[in-house]
């Protein structure tokens, strides 16, 4: 699980039949997490918005914790977080 900040949205009008219906959200992971990646598209089905800092769960753990355990899901929000602490 990795913790970042939600610096955008994206639209997709076309997406397979199981994606129909939810929000994808850009996520820039924060820089004490190391991750392979500057930004990435997580599905966001709790409702985060730009600009807050949020848990996110990647492979497997995506699919079963949105509850789309057979959707090509790579990234799904799990959590927006309330204090940050010292993280950032």
């Amino acid at each position: 699980m990795i913790i970042g900040k939600v610096t955008g949205s994206i639209v997709s009008t076309r997406k397979q039949d199981n994606l129909i219906g939810n929000k994808f959200m850009v996520i820039e992971p924060i820089h004490t997490m190391n991750s392979e990646s500057s930004q990435l598209v997580a599905i966001d089905n709790i409702g985060a918005g730009i600009g807050e800092y949020v848990l996110v769960a990647q492979g497997s753990a995506a699919r079963i914790g949105c509850g789309m355990p057979d959707s090509p899901i790579d990234a799904a929000i799990v959590g927006i977080i309330d204090d940050i602490g010292k993280l950032v």
